[in-house]
């Protein structure tokens, strides 16, 4: 893909993958252009300014693969992003890149409700270059409560190079998460998603409906986007998982709505967790509050935000399982490896990152509930109401 912005300007290229055959143009443009919004995009092609092969085709016209798509348009003027003194954890900088550590609470840039306080304003604190960068060089997102590793693009030519890993899928991005339930081995989830039918703050598996007679416009309108998962057992407990994620695709919530719809939720999750179900012998397994903190509020704790500090000195006083997963309030969900080719070197980088305070006392409570259970102090067999 080419890039160029000269001020308001937009003018980029693309071409649709031959694979694309079939899909929706809109579906499939949103692909090729994610720095920009759909209903930007599909305002462009209403207004000839998104072109495929210098025609402007509906929305919905199915594609053949192999077109070029070309945007000649202005972006609006938008209010700036302001710099902000946020701490950050650095795992990684050189001239073209950044990677950080992001921690639980933190929303990656500004947006509805979120005006300031956000990874963009720290970033544009941490290098005022960046605003040469859209978004700050940010190529692509955790939600606000999931910790862990994102890269930073510091160069426009190093945002193209990383956008273009990213829809190649050759970004390689391993997740930790720890799940509601048992499992005997690991396996994957391919299902796609899209928008929820009914509540618009969530995703939800989108199967592809069959329609007698049909023509793809009809077939592909309830269909979400293609989304693959793999994972693999990690650490087994009594009643949850630890598990390893591996991402194809990058959807959002995707690991998170996938593992809801095998019915192995993530502990804790706001949006696809369910109601809470303790195992039983959690009331009356007692953990060490202190203990399973210890770490948070030392002198490594330099890259801790306030919103972990609160976190940890809450659950300084837990004193059972139960106490602990009840007071876990986000997706227990970590970004823990990150790999990628360097844009400039072609060297493969690979990175990782440790869970945060809260995320180990949880799998510490768990593994103290594990070995009483198979010592029979506690019975793994049934759920507590």
């Amino acid at each position: 893909m080419n890039d160029r912005q000269h001020g308001t300007r937009v003018d980029e290229t693309a071409r649709v993958p031959e694979a694309a055959a079939g899909r929706r143009l809109d579906a499939v443009v949103a692909e090729l252009f994610p720095a920009f919004s759909r209903s930007r995009l599909q305002r462009w092609l209403k207004d000839g300014a998104l072109t495929v092969d210098g025609a402007s085709p509906r929305g919905r016209t199915p594609v053949q693969g192999g077109e070029q798509v070309v945007i000649c348009a202005e972006l609006p003027e938008e209010g700036p992003v302001a710099a902000e003194p946020i701490a950050l954890d650095i795992v990684f900088e050189d001239d073209a890149l950044l990677v950080v550590n992001k921690p639980a609470g933190l929303v990656v840039h500004p947006g509805a409700g979120n005006a300031d306080g956000t990874l963009q304003n720290a970033l544009l604190h941490h290098d005022p270059r960046l605003h040469a960068v859209p978004r700050a060089g940010i190529v692509h997102r955790l939600d606000r409560e999931t910790t862990g590793l994102m890269v930073v693009a510091k160069t426009l030519e190093a945002h193209a190079d990383l956008v273009e890993q990213l829809q190649a899928r050759t970004v390689g991005r391993e997740y930790l998460a720890v799940v509601v339930g048992t499992f005997t081995a690991g396996g994957s989830v391919d299902a796609p998603i899209g928008r929820h039918p009914k509540d618009r703050l969530k995703m939800a598996v989108r199967q592809r409906r069959v329609v007698d007679d049909a023509g793809p416009d009809q077939a592909d309108a309830s269909a979400g986007k293609p989304a693959v998962t793999h994972y693999r057992v990690e650490e087994r407990f009594a009643a949850h998982t630890l598990l390893r994620c591996r991402l194809e695709s990058g959807r959002t919530h995707q690991i998170r709505v996938h593992m809801a719809y095998i019915r192995h939720p993530i502990v804790g999750d706001p949006l696809y967790g369910g109601r809470l179900a303790l195992p039983s012998g959690a009331a009356s397994v007692a953990v060490d509050g202190d203990a399973a903190v210890s770490g948070v509020g030392g002198e490594a704790d330099s890259g801790v935000n306030a919103a972990q500090r609160e976190h940890a000195s809450s659950t300084r006083n837990l004193h059972t399982v139960a106490d602990v997963l009840r007071g876990f309030h986000r997706q227990a969900l970590h970004a823990e490896t990150l790999t990628l080719t360097h844009p400039v070197s072609g060297e493969t980088l690979r990175w990782s990152a440790a869970p945060p305070a809260d995320f180990e006392q949880l799998c510490a409570a768990l593994r103290h509930h594990q070995s009483f259970v198979a010592e029979g102090a506690a019975d793994d067999g049934r759920w507590r109401p």
